[in-house]
């Protein structure tokens, strides 16, 4: 058995042996390729941190994105460099070290922040959806609607849903017993995985997860299906061509980013247990954890024309200060 794969790592509370660290087999089962995927995830990382980044600061600079739709994009951005940073450098880590322990609060700290920029993201992507639909289906009125502290009302709400829920699902797991085995077929402290460790009836727990994932997973999703179902009606009404290209431009990358991240993990958290497999979990999570978060600023960077022109700007600036 390898370093880091013992079944040692216990403190005895009474007569159980319970947990002090828990051992993420990540792809152990793809020796040959633990270096070619570490530098994959590397690179994808960087370039995840890079692009969020370059939004974040570009926002922030340019009074130009000082808009309600960029404010939102703040956020986003902020919320992909968290969520990737939650989880992939520990998996970069343990992909090129034989040590594939985590201890046992880590673990917990790893789900609480993982749980709270997944769920915050779902919020946030329903009223970026919200945005598109009150932009284009009531113009005339948006600046009414989405006012600036309209804004900061429904961002602060996205973030305090997600701190909720991460807290209490967080807490109502971690406070188990964990008394038994402490190997996980997977990368990070995902849920689920991390409930087949406890040596107790989960039930309630599983409830409780399907509970949220209803709620702030699926019910987001079906709000922002509503949202494009309202925007692409009004958009096909619009009398000139050029309108509705117009229109559906300003929309097509938070529909592109929305596809991308519900894709993976409405298949991950929403699929019948009876389908549920390790395997092609640790492949889906890899997509929403590290692929989506790259793709992202990508995506909003290549199809609009206010980033670009505000990156060429600031690139503009940079340029005549090293003259």
């Amino acid at each position: 058995m390898s370093p880091g794969t013992h079944l040692d790592d216990t403190i005895t509370r009474g007569n159980q042996s319970c947990l002090t660290k828990i051992v993420l087999l990540g792809f152990t089962d793809f020796q040959n390729m633990q270096v070619l995927l570490f530098w994959l995830v590397l690179i994808f990382y960087m370039v995840a941190l890079a692009g969020n980044s370059m939004i974040l600061i570009l926002t922030i600079a340019d009074p130009a994105l000082h808009t309600p739709m960029y404010f939102f994009l703040l956020n986003l951005s902020f919320l992909e460099i968290g969520y990737t940073s939650s989880i992939i450098p520990k998996t970069l880590d343990h992909l090129l070290s034989e040590n594939l322990t985590i201890s046992f609060v880590g673990c917990g700290i790893q789900m609480y922040f993982f749980i709270l920029f997944g769920i915050t993201e779902c919020c946030l992507l329903c009223v970026m959806a919200y945005d598109r639909y009150v932009a284009i289906c009531k113009p005339l009125q948006y600046s009414c609607i989405v006012s600036p502290k309209e804004c900061a009302r429904l961002a602060a709400i996205s973030w305090a849903i997600g701190i909720l829920v991460s807290f209490g699902q967080s807490v109502s797991i971690f406070t188990l017993p964990f008394c038994g085995p402490n190997r996980i077929n997977h990368f990070f402290c995902d849920i689920l995985p991390v409930l087949r460790l406890a040596t107790t009836d989960t039930f309630k727990n599983e409830v409780a997860v399907a509970t949220v994932t209803v709620f702030f997973i699926l019910v987001p999703f079906l709000l922002i299906l509503l949202s494009y179902v309202l925007i692409i009606s009004t958009i096909l009404r619009m009398p000139e061509a050029t309108n509705r290209r117009k229109a559906f431009s300003t929309c097509s990358s938070h529909l592109i980013v929305v596809s991308l991240f519900y894709g993976t993990v409405t298949f991950t958290y929403v699929r019948p247990k009876s389908v549920y497999s390790l395997d092609s979990d640790r492949i889906l999570s890899l997509l929403y954890t590290v692929v989506t978060p790259t793709f992202n600023p990508i995506i909003y960077s290549l199809r609009n024309k206010e980033i670009k022109a505000a990156l060429k700007k600031a690139i503009g600036k940079k340029a005549v200060l090293l003259k």
